[in-house]
């Protein structure tokens, strides 16, 4: 998940770095996206995986 968030961070930095705002404005919003989900992913795998090592 994480690369695909940093995918879409170059696509819009690509995207601004040529003009084109409303692309990569939607690019850097589903960056974001894509990475707050993985982050919850994430602690919420270490937080179960604590639990299962108990």
């Amino acid at each position: 998940m994480f690369r695909i968030s940093i995918i879409f961070f170059v696509v819009a930095l690509i995207a601004a770095f040529f003009g084109f705002g409303g692309i990569a404005a939607s690019a850097a919003g589903a960056a974001k996206i894509v990475f707050f989900i993985a982050l919850v992913v994430l602690v919420i795998s270490l937080l179960t995986g604590g639990y299962r090592r108990r």
